[in-house]
């Protein structure tokens, strides 16, 4: 006699695959995975453990940036048939990306040769400060910040240092960015190649006169609110988010992807920052947050804008993280000019 079948529900199986509903749902619509039966009544999902392992390629192919059509080519393969197909598909895409290399080039050297000389005034805005840093669900504090009025920064550690994130910040407050490196380049060490066995993210906000000198690595953020709107001055560096930004992945996919965190830029020696400058008014609102805080909060537009004070509004934020299971170090700084 056959055993039934034990099937998932789409919530279940959404965790256990490291999607969320709405990618399944939307990958059903496009045939990448149906389910295993659907209820003719109520048009619930319900899927078999077994298509765990494909749910979690069609993810990382996503991951890839390779687009549905092709997936479903993939999928449709043998698994050695499936290799070649994926491995196809990534010689175009470095093809490609040395060919945009190109025009990037050129592009900067016109833009630079056409750049006017910004002015940017020399009055000194006060400052006033909100600061939340708490240490979450994880077992080791690895997050570091650092605010004065001169400098505000954060950095988010990760792998089996505790330290290289306050290390990396004191150094970069005395000796920029390149002092930041020196000062963990002699100690980073690897596991395997090209993988680190710890580091750390920096993003930095050095405030000079009115004007706010940005340098940012990683996939913390600094964001800008000014007459109670709000818009993310930096741009996450990891895999997801490029993604993101080209519309390679959808927001829900992005935010539920077993690799989210997956960083293409951490402070190592010949990394580039992100380097601009932002011209700041009486009234700016600046906030740092590290991705312990924007991973697991939606919506931090009602409270990034509100008219509270910057210690509390950096209280709210912590508490709306807490609500949400705190589960990694979350730090947010709050600053005020005036």
């Amino acid at each position: 006699m056959t055993e039934p079948r034990t099937l998932l529900t789409i919530g279940d199986f959404a965790r256990a695959a490291g999607l969320t509903p709405k990618a399944l749902r939307l990958y059903d619509d496009l045939g990448l995975l149906p389910p295993a039966e659907v209820d003719p009544s109520s048009g619930y999902r319900r899927y078999d453990p077994s298509q765990l392992e494909r749910a979690r390629l069609v993810a990382t192919l996503r991951l890839l940036g390779m687009p549905l059509a092709r997936i479903q080519q993939v999928l449709d393969h043998s698994p050695a048939a499936a290799a070649r197909e994926v491995e196809t598909f990534w010689c175009q895409v470095e093809a490609d990306t040395a060919t945009r290399r190109g025009i990037v080039t050129t592009l900067v050297h016109q833009l630079r040769n056409e750049a006017h000389i910004m002015t940017t005034s020399t009055d000194t805005l006060r400052t006033e400060f909100g600061v939340s840093h708490r240490q979450g669900g994880r077992e080791r504090q690895q997050d570091a910040l650092v605010a004065t009025p001169e400098l505000v920064a954060v950095a988010d550690g990760f792998g089996d240092r505790d330290d290289v994130a306050a290390a990396a910040l004191a150094a970069f407050a005395t000796g920029g960015l390149d002092g930041a490196i020196r000062e963990i380049a002699p100690e980073v060490s690897t596991a395997l190649p090209d993988q680190p066995s710890f580091g750390t993210t920096l993003t930095a906000v050095r405030i000079e006169g009115s004007a706010a000198r940005i340098t940012h690595i990683g996939d913390a953020r600094v964001w800008l609110v000014r007459d109670r709107e709000f818009r993310q001055v930096t741009h996450d560096h990891t895999v997801v988010a490029a993604l993101l930004e080209t519309g390679q992945l959808t927001a829900d996919e992005a935010r539920s992807h077993q690799h989210r965190n997956l960083l293409n830029r951490a402070l190592t020696p010949g990394v580039v920052a992100d380097e601009c400058v932002v011209d700041l008014r009486a009234g700016d609102r600046l906030v740092l947050t590290t991705d312990g805080v924007h991973s697991f909060v939606d919506d931090l537009g009602p409270l990034l804008t509100s008219t509270a004070g910057p210690q509390d509004v950096a209280d709210a934020v912590a508490t709306a993280v807490a609500l949400a299971g705190e589960p990694d170090n979350h730090t947010v700084v709050v600053v005020d000019l005036s």
